[in-house]
């Protein structure tokens, strides 16, 4: 009785579903439902349970699958201002997979579908990149449902409410002091060096994210970095310049990127404590020193070294075949303090939950959109 009670309500069940399953299903489990003898074993009765538990989930799976396509929305900080679309960077990137349609430098970048591109078309239809956009605006943009991408500010906590999802790239932006020609004496700059309290300004302004640093390159490429100690020493930055001129202890500190405004004027009152008279250079002012950011852009150490030389206008180190070869290229870019590398910072990401797949980014913080879709909104 039990098995027949079973059999009824297993078919009972079919008779709800049949209508609502692709043709070449339903012929198929009908086929095997009037086959069932009320005879048959008990196993046999377990195995048409099952069978009806994925005849739902398929089901199921059939009315919630997701949309495939949409046009991704991204807005971030830097703005290109080139006539043409960059032939390097994480908008070059784009076109791996898509092509460019339009492209108003310094604003806005569009590009579709490619369905021709090595991997295949797309899921998504196209992507839309908005150029200089502060990242509060962005952060505003996101809330509102006009951005689907946006950037974090990274002395802000990482922060996912709405459901929306954060993307973290591995720590490959760099960031350092660059001194200009003016600082000539190698006792301010190793006093500077000296002086900064990277692990306050980690702790505190940064919020951990990333890594401190005294190396150009992340210890996850080079495996060398912590070869290159990391010290705060204010005592010994204050005996370097016991014979420097006043003049000479004077100079202004600018930033390529205003959002390190707030880490230039730390490290200023770091300097003052050393005995240095650092003040806030006026935006696009030639200062006489520089908080700069570059992306470490290959996988390839000595490449990446290269890059990063060639971004601060170093000299280029020479091709390093060994881990001791390029040891050796990177400690010589690094004497007399010309630059103090002081973090390595990852690429954070907000991103809108209707964008499913990814994450869109890679450890060295490149685009990786072809996977993704935006789920279409539902009425």
């Amino acid at each position: 009785m039990r098995r027949m009670s079973l059999r009824c309500h297993v078919v009972s069940r079919w008779g709800k579903l049949k209508h609502a399953l692709p043709a070449p299903i339903g012929a198929n489990v009908g086929q095997t439902l009037s086959s069932v003898n009320p005879a048959i074993p008990a196993i046999s009765s377990r195995l048409l349970s099952l069978s009806l538990l994925l005849l739902l989930a398929a089901t199921a799976f059939s009315a919630t699958r997701p949309h495939y396509g949409g046009v991704l929305r991204v807005e971030v900080r830097e703005s290109i201002e080139t006539a043409d679309p960059p032939q390097t960077g994480r908008l070059a990137e784009l076109t791996n997979a898509f092509t460019i349609s339009e492209w108003e430098a310094g604003r806005r970048a569009v590009y579709s579908a490619d369905a021709n591109a090595a991997g295949g078309r797309p899921f998504l239809d196209g992507v839309e990149v908005h150029m200089g956009r502060p990242l509060q605006d962005q952060s505003i943009a996101l809330n509102a449902g006009k951005a689907d991408l946006v950037q974090l500010d990274p002395s802000e906590p990482q922060r996912t409410a709405g459901g929306h999802k954060a993307w973290t790239s591995g720590p490959m932006r760099l960031l350092v002091l660059l001194f200009g020609p003016r600082i000539e004496d190698p006792r301010v700059r190793e006093a500077l060096a000296l002086a900064v309290d990277r692990s306050s300004i980690h702790r505190a302004m940064l919020q951990r994210q990333g890594e401190i640093s005294s190396a150009l390159l992340p210890q996850w490429l080079s495996g060398d970095a912590f070869l290159f100690p990391v010290v705060t020493d204010v005592a010994k930055a204050r005996a370097l310049l016991a014979g420097v001129p006043a003049a000479a202890r004077t100079f202004s500190l600018g930033v390529s990127d205003p959002s390190h405004r707030p880490i230039a004027d730390r490290i200023a009152i770091n300097a003052r404590d050393a005995g240095l008279m650092v003040f806030a250079a006026p935006p696009r002012a030639n200062a006489d020193a520089r908080l700069v950011e570059v992306r470490i852009g290959s996988s390839d150490p000595a490449l990446a070294l290269s890059g990063v030389a060639s971004a601060l206008g170093l000299p280029l180190p020479p091709r390093t075949d060994s881990p001791e070869a390029l040891y050796t290229a990177e400690r010589a870019l690094l004497d007399g303090f010309r630059v103090v590398p002081l973090f390595h910072l990852p690429d954070v990401y907000e991103v809108n939950p209707r964008v499913k797949g990814g994450p869109g980014i890679s450890p060295l913080g490149e685009w990786r959109f072809e996977n993704l879709w935006v789920e279409a909104g539902r009425p």
